[in-house]
């Protein structure tokens, strides 16, 4: 299994919630921002393989990622197109 998949599984840590809640950022973490834009409507799959993720209505989707690190002063992008 990749690593990233290892990762991901292993941390579980959502895309998503309330802001104050979760895990608190200290300096020296990394994170990923993976966000998914989609054409139409929001509602997404995840097929058999435990991975791929597609759009239900079949309309056009762009999954990027940016890694942040964050510092004492502020946060700094590591990727950036």
């Amino acid at each position: 299994m990749e690593l990233e998949k290892v990762c991901m599984k292993i941390l579980g840590i959502p895309n998503y919630g309330k802001a104050g809640r979760g895990i608190r950022l200290e300096p020296g973490m990394t994170l990923a921002i993976e966000p998914m834009v989609i054409q139409g409507k929001p509602n997404i799959l995840e097929l058999d393989d435990g991975w791929t993720i597609i759009t239900e209505d079949g309309s056009l989707s762009a999954h990027y990622e940016n890694t942040i690190l964050i510092t004492k002063k502020e946060p700094e992008i590591l990727t950036m197109l």
